[in-house]
């Protein structure tokens, strides 16, 4: 009997110690933009490799996350480690603000960075692009210029998202007026260019065939020719590429698993799971589908324009009110 007693009292410390060491595991919760497909195949594969973190995510627009960031902040803690959007202009905000946890990793040796400014505080995880989108049944000739938008074959049936309603689309439009000048939209709209509201409705209203084309969003294209739409994406020589960066909080009480899942993303297999969802990597050892259509990491990076950032979003009010009423005929 003592030694049964004994055994069920071992085995009553095993259990424990067992739970203990569960319990122990570092709870690691990303807040991010990225769509779900994408999200849930990155943190399958994380926890696969890093069997010691407990990774949870909250996928959600970068407005409403910025919100719920800001609501934290107020209440004295943020709840999330780390954050990856595509909304460039919120990161320098946040890195303005002290919140950020400066983090060079091991991986960025081997990814091209599209920020002259780099320093730690956030990393491109990926290369958003956007293109020209054209419905094949209308558009014969794809357009080779953002000029070639002015032609008849797009008069009063080219679409680019409201930059009030989309962060990316608002980032677009500044791209666009640093390189063309204002001139370039008014004439856009001399040709019956319409705005429309979010990224994604432009590219449904070009699938649908309610626009022949649009300014569109390289994975949203994607995913509708993927499932049959009759679209194609082009790249004028003039790329629009806007890096999602990933940032880990400052305090963050799992800096050390924050830093594993950094590494991960920019790592080839984390870059591999990223390039499927048919927008460019930060790695140009990483194969780009050719069904894509996309350029390459170091092409887009060299090809694309060139903006300030902190003073893209000092301007982002005149500039939004100045391209609606171009828009709207004021």
């Amino acid at each position: 009997m003592g030694k049964r007693v004994m055994s069920l009292v071992l085995a009553g410390v095993l259990v424990l110690g067992g739970a203990g060491f569960a319990a122990a595991a570092s709870k690691l919760i990303v807040y991010t933009s990225m769509k779900e497909s994408l999200i849930g195949q990155l943190r399958e594969a994380f926890i696969k490799k890093h069997p010691d973190v407990d990774l949870d995510y909250q996928s959600a627009g970068a407005g409403k996350l910025m919100a719920k960031i800001a609501a934290e902040r107020e209440s004295g803690k943020i709840l999330a480690d780390v954050l990856w959007t595509s909304e460039v202009p919120d990161f320098y905000q946040l890195r303005g603000q002290g919140m950020l946890e400066k983090y060079v990793s091991p991986e960025v040796k081997n990814t091209v960075n599209p920020l002259d400014d780099f320093d730690g505080s956030f990393t491109p995880a990926r290369i958003g692009t956007l293109g020209i989108a054209y419905n094949t049944r209308f558009i014969k000739e794809a357009p080779k210029s953002w000029q070639d938008l002015f032609k008849p074959p797009f008069k009063g049936a080219f679409g680019i998202a409201n930059p009030g309603l989309s962060g990316t689309a608002y980032v677009s439009v500044a791209m666009l007026e640093k390189a063309f000048g204002w001139e370039y939209f008014q004439k856009l709209k001399a040709n019956g260019a319409k705005m429309g509201k979010g990224s994604g409705q432009v590219v449904d209203d070009t699938a649908s065939g309610d626009l022949v084309a649009s300014l569109a969003v390289d994975y949203i294209t994607n995913d509708k020719i993927e499932k049959g739409a009759t679209l194609a994406l082009v790249y004028p020589p003039e790329v629009l590429a806007i890096p999602s960066p990933v940032a880990i909080f400052k305090g963050s009480p799992n800096l050390e698993a924050a830093k594993k899942f950094v590494d991960f993303l920019l790592s080839k297999q984390g870059q591999e799971i990223i390039v499927q969802e048919g927008t460019l990597p930060v790695r140009t050892d990483v194969v780009v589908p050719a069904k894509f259509g996309l350029p390459s990491p170091d092409d887009a990076v060299k090809r694309a324009i060139k903006v300030d950032y902190l003073k893209m979003t000092a301007d982002k009010e005149a500039t939004i009110k100045k391209f609606t009423d171009i828009m709207q005929g004021k």
